[in-house]
């Protein structure tokens, strides 16, 4: 019996309809059959790459693109931040005390964290969490040396440079112990390994005299880490010696054309009073300054020193936070476009 191309008889599909032309033209349906399959697969073929250029919707023959997810506003970046410590204070202490005019202008003017929170006491905890994102000791008296990563080590390797301006200190590059009014437990960076190991970087730890002569020759570093002595920064003195120091050495900062231009400042107090144990170290006063500030801000978030090492870095374009500040609260509600 013959067979079609494909090997099939007629009568396998004919039965009794064998004299049915379309039975007895079977080749030349098989052949019609090989046409309508090709030109299945190209019809399929096209819709595909429709679909896959976005060149098809149902029910219309030209669909408009997506509109794009907004891009959040990005952190704002600045060429320099000051980070200036004061001692040994609550909120209530500070916040509406007649006895800090300048320092209530500021938290009345620019950025004011309400729940802001040390992390221990006594003192040297909160200096090295502001620097390692660790604790790392709770003795004031502590001299060795803390290898953990550091502000130091993610400031040098982006590029980024510093300085601590401590008041009294003896002299530039001194890792010594303490030297009345200067105090070694307020200078974190003379415990770090990297400061410790390198001339170079161990000669960033200056003398806050030094601070004025770099803001007039414009050659202030990119973090400048300030603390004033013991008789300046409340922690022997008053408030109100604290606040006639700030200022006398920080307004002439904020007139600057280079805070004015990308200048950030923080202002924060390192411990509550002793009796305070809330979040480890108590509730303590903490200003945030800078042109793009929203002015007149209260944040009712809760932050504490890991916060604003991690907001140091981040302001200055570094994307790495040591310890706790890779995952503490960010501070960019403070900012214009947050």
């Amino acid at each position: 019996m013959p067979k079609n191309e494909y090997g099939v008889s007629p009568q396998t599909f004919g039965g009794t309809c064998t004299s049915n032309p379309c039975v007895q033209n079977w080749s030349r349906r098989g052949q019609g059959y090989h046409s309508i399959t090709l030109a299945l697969a190209i019809l399929v073929a096209v819709a595909a790459v429709q679909l896959a250029c976005g060149g098809y919707s149902a029910g219309s023959s030209s669909s408009p693109s997506p509109t794009p997810t907004p891009v959040p506003a990005t952190f704002p970046t600045f060429s320099h931040v000051f980070l200036v410590i004061e001692e040994n204070h609550s909120f209530t202490d500070v916040i509406g005390n007649s006895s800090m005019p300048y320092f209530n202008s500021l938290a009345s003017k620019y950025g004011l964290a309400k729940q802001y929170f040390a992390n221990a006491h006594p003192s040297i905890p909160n200096y090295l969490m502001l620097t390692t994102g660790q604790m790392e000791t709770l003795n004031d008296s502590f001299s060795g040396t803390i290898g953990d990563d550091n502000v130091v080590r993610e400031l040098v390797g982006a590029g980024k440079t510093w300085k601590a301006y401590e008041e009294s200190i003896p002299s530039a590059g001194y890792l010594g112990g303490d030297a009345p009014p200067y105090v070694r437990r307020h200078n974190p960076f003379s415990l770090l390994s990297d400061v410790q190991n390198s001339t170079t970087q161990a000669a960033n730890i200056v003398p806050f005299t030094q601070f004025a002569t770099d803001l007039a020759n414009n050659s202030l570093p990119n973090f400048s880490f300030i603390v004033p002595d013991v008789n300046n920064d409340a922690h022997d003195g008053t408030l109100a010696t604290a606040d006639s120091w700030l200022q006398s050495n920080i307004a002439p900062v904020i007139a600057s054309s280079t805070f004015q231009s990308g200048g950030l400042l923080v202002i924060v107090f390192d411990e509550g009073e002793l009796s305070d144990f809330n979040h480890g170290g108590g509730q303590v006063p903490a200003v945030i300054v800078s042109s793009s500030s929203k002015p007149n801000f209260q944040s009712q978030t809760l932050y504490q020193h890991q916060s604003t090492l991690r907001l140091v870095l981040e302001a200055l374009g570094v994307n790495k936070f040591p310890g706790q500040a890779a995952t503490a609260p960010k501070m960019a509600e403070f900012f214009n476009g947050h």
